[in-house]
């Protein structure tokens, strides 16, 4: 006989933000919403404005709930989200992108698998079930992402099918380890933090979640060619 594993008691949730005063509203509604109806003992709601030209962090700043960080200027996703989870209290720590493709109802999708498995970090994952991707990208972009996990696994030698879906959990000590390590800050991070926590022993799942695409992606065609790049850093150091 299994038994059920630990309910999730404590809780903090990164929203890296850069020039997201449109959106960041309904999102912050949305998430202190899901917050407040969940039996949790510890949570916190983390904003990191990285360098916003608008309104983002007064947006952050009206909302009661939410605890803003503000970056040293724009330094890149990357550096956002190590930020964020170095400075999160809670026993487990989601980052989700800003503009919830992935729902963050979906969270206790991945704190199950992690507590039933047993390991320190869970995935939100696009690519093991393609039916629940309700909205899907441009069709460059979703080719230039299965030839970027193509590439990345045979470099790196990880077997993730999807590492750069914005919506992950990390168990608090799992964090610290592999966030105060990392290096990059553009938007190769998710690739290094996975190879630095099983460079570290950890285990991490990856696990199907919902996905629908919202339009207005901060990732520049330079970004995504300096994403390739950045695999041979990981990989071979600098």
């Amino acid at each position: 006989m299994t038994t059920s594993p630990e309910p999730l008691r404590s809780l903090s949730i990164v929203i890296p933000a850069y020039n997201e005063e449109a959106r960041l509203p309904a999102t912050l509604d949305r998430v202190l919403a899901w917050l407040e109806r969940q039996q949790l003992e510890f949570r916190e709601l983390i904003v990191v404005d990285d360098g916003s030209s608008d309104r983002t962090a007064a947006v952050a700043e009206s909302r009661g709930g939410v605890r803003l960080l503000r970056n040293p200027g724009n330094r890149g996703k990357g550096y956002a989200v190590r930020h964020g989870m170095l400075e999160a209290y809670g026993e487990w720590v989601l980052y989700s992108d800003a503009d919830l493709s992935a729902p963050i109802e979906d969270a206790t999708i991945l704190y199950k698998a992690a507590a039933e498995s047993g390991a320190q970090i869970a995935i939100g994952s696009r690519a093991l079930d393609r039916s629940l991707v309700s909205v899907h990208q441009s069709s460059f972009r979703e080719w230039s992402g299965r030839a970027f996990n193509v590439i990345m696994r045979a470099v790196t030698g990880l077997k993730f099918r999807d590492t750069q879906c914005g919506f992950k959990l990390y168990r608090r000590d799992a964090a610290k380890t592999v966030f105060s390590r990392q290096k990059l800050d553009g938007f190769s991070f998710d690739v290094e933090d996975l190879y630095l926590a099983k460079e570290a022993g950890l285990e991490a799942i990856e696990v199907p979640v919902r996905w629908a695409n919202v339009e207005g992606t901060k990732v520049s065609m330079g970004q995504g060619i300096k994403s390739f790049a950045d695999l041979l850093t990981i990989r071979f150091g600098k």
